[in-house]
């Protein structure tokens, strides 16, 4: 048993937490060794199992995140921007596998994780799931097909509690339609539109964001043109389908040479 990669959890109390705590605990091929929560939070110092209602796992929180990561193969990261930056460099330090599944990173964090991958195995993506990988690569292979006189609008749903928008997914997607037609999604992509914004300009990427309830995740990608539409959906109704991604990613990495990678990598996609 004590063979098995170790796997440490940050932000151990959020529900991609609790989530990815659970499943690691059931997993055949993987053991949780380390919990993670930011100091002054109400689970340091005690069991994980018992602060999740449950029975003690034997796994205490800690507000210490290279110790953890000291004892670990594999740290899997579903916290925020400035938080998944200071655990890069952490796991990097410690050689472990650092699986990232935080959404909202701008570019000044995406080059402190590529700082990090020189000296460590990174796993980064918008969304864990094998679905939604498929629905990126397909949308990337429509949008190379079709011309710029099919408009592309990408529309997501998640719950009341997400705080950015678009979602780490929609951007994927965003960038997946914008790398098949051979433009930056920077220069293509259009948010939010709001009042009188005029006719829809040849070329773009549009995205709207839905946010209510507990909807747990849905993106459409729409190519519509004069007289007819494709739309590809994906529907995420359990958030244990990124669990089993992360956990996937986490396992994988082991065999691989430091770097930054994506589940594209990891699903031989």
């Amino acid at each position: 048993m004590t063979d098995l990669p170790g796997i440490v959890i940050t932000g151990a109390s959020g529900r991609m937490g609790q989530m990815l705590v659970k499943g690691i605990s059931a997993h055949d091929k993987a053991r949780l060794v380390g919990c993670v929560e930011r100091s002054g939070h109400a689970w340091v110092g005690r069991d994980i199992g018992e602060c999740m209602g449950g029975a003690p796992l034997g796994v205490i929180v800690t507000d210490d995140p290279l110790e953890a990561f000291s004892r670990a193969q594999a740290v899997i990261d579903f916290t925020a921007p400035a938080a998944t930056v200071e655990f890069a460099a952490l796991a990097a330090q410690a050689r472990a596998v650092h699986v990232i599944g935080t959404t909202g990173l701008e570019a000044a964090h995406i080059a402190k994780i590529e700082a990090a991958a020189r000296h460590a195995v990174i796993v980064r993506a918008g969304n864990m799931s094998l679905g939604v990988n498929l629905l990126v690569r397909m949308t990337q292979k429509i949008a190379a097909a079709l011309d710029a006189d099919w408009d592309i609008e990408v529309v997501e749903a998640h719950h009341r509690m997400k705080v950015d928008a678009p979602s780490g997914t929609a951007l994927m997607l965003g960038r997946a339609a914008a790398e098949g037609r051979g433009v930056a999604l920077d220069d293509a992509m259009v948010s939010g539109r709001d009042g009188i914004t005029g006719a829809r300009e040849r070329g773009t990427i549009g995205f709207s964001a839905i946010r209510g309830g507990d909807i747990v995740g849905e993106h459409d990608v729409i190519f519509a043109a004069d007289g007819e539409r494709v739309v590809l959906r994906h529907l995420a109704t359990d958030r244990t389908i990124f669990a089993r991604g992360a956990i996937r990613a986490a396992l994988w990495g082991q065999a691989q040479k430091p770097g930054h990678y994506d589940m594209m990598d990891v699903l031989g996609l």
